[in-house]
């Protein structure tokens, strides 16, 4: 046999292998692809931090629910942009997940402000409750129209009152106090009606305008004083317990909508279960965290009259009714036994 048809024969069975290899792979079936998901949060990846609790938390369950279907790749202390940042990548598809601070879902839906209303909530069984009920569910409704599914809400704690010039106890304690709060309307509203002098101020010049005396102090979780070291800078903790902190667990809808029946229903499970897991962790690392705060030498004290901090900023309540939305305030107010 010559040459040629040696390297003709030779072509003709690379051919055909190629061609029974094709058939091959078309009647075996192919390994389940993974889902990726990228979750975003703003704060760091610590143990104690609650955002990253549930992050890690959302993680397991989801594994459990669905085993090996879902590669979930963590970016902490917004690796991936800011909150604002984290939700347009949501929306346009281009990250999947976060675990974002309810204050700047606002910023998308303005039915989130509801949970910063100062005083709304008794404590932590009444915010659950109603985060978790009716009015919950309305609120993370209308996430869906902008892109985004909301899974639910997880706990960072109460927000309280750190400063140097004195104890707060009641609105009178307030007077003058140079806070530094969100730099939001409803939070300087809000502190305006409490007689303090509320400065809005970026979080990375914090501790260092306490330091200096710029401030007299901030509202704050207990996780983060803790974390932060402002033991070593304020002297007063007070219990104001004035915000409810309960960032939202959330989806992008183009990831949602592109999973099955069956994996959008384990995420629903995975989301609820992380939920309870989240919160009761998280209460418990704050029950700990107030007798570390006292061991690093702060002052700390309950605020007995809540009711008198309450009716000052109940106009608050009604500045922002139309903003929230009519429907969802009057059922929270009813829920908290407030209307």
């Amino acid at each position: 046999m010559g040459l040629k048809n040696f390297q003709i024969r030779k072509y003709r069975l690379v051919g055909l292998s190629t061609a029974l290899l094709a058939l091959a792979a078309m009647q075996i079936p192919a390994a389940a692809a993974e889902v990726t998901l990228r979750l975003g949060w703003p704060t760091a990846d610590s143990e104690t931090d609650p955002y990253a609790i549930a992050a890690h938390y959302f993680a397991e369950e989801l594994e459990n629910e669905a085993p090996g279907e879902f590669d979930v790749r963590f970016f902490p202390s917004n690796e991936l942009g800011n909150e604002t940042e984290m939700l347009e990548g949501m929306q346009l598809g281009t990250l999947e997940a976060g675990v974002i601070t309810a204050t700047q879902i606002a910023s998308i839906s303005s039915a989130f402000q509801l949970i910063d209303l100062p005083f709304i909530f008794k404590d932590n069984e009444q915010a659950r409750q109603v985060l978790d009920g009716e009015v919950g569910t309305m609120i993370l409704d209308t996430l869906e129209p902008e892109g985004i599914v909301g899974l639910g809400f997880v706990e960072a704690g109460f927000r309280n009152t750190i400063n140097n010039k004195r104890p707060v106890s009641t609105p009178d304690d307030m007077e003058g106090i140079r806070l530094r709060v969100q730099p939001f309307d409803i939070y300087l509203d809000s502190f305006d009606k409490f007689g303090a002098d509320p400065i809005p101020m970026e979080w990375s010049e914090v501790f260092t305008a306490v330091q200096q005396g710029t401030i007299d102090g901030l509202e704050i979780p207990l996780s983060v004083i803790y974390a932060n070291n402002f033991p070593d800078v304020t002297q007063y903790l007070s219990m104001t317990q004035h915000v409810y902190n309960a960032p939202a667990l959330l989806l992008s809808k183009q990831t949602f909508d592109q999973l099955s029946d069956e994996l959008k229903q384990a995420v629903q499970r995975a989301a609820e279960t992380t939920i309870e897991r989240q919160r009761e962790t998280v209460g418990a690392n704050n029950a700990e965290m107030v007798s570390r705060i006292e061991e690093a030498g702060m002052e700390v004290n309950e605020v007995e009259d809540v009711a008198a901090f309450q009716d000052l900023v109940r106009p608050v309540y009604e500045d922002y009714r139309e903003t929230i939305g009519n429907e969802i305030m009057s059922k929270a107010l009813e829920a908290t036994g407030q209307e």
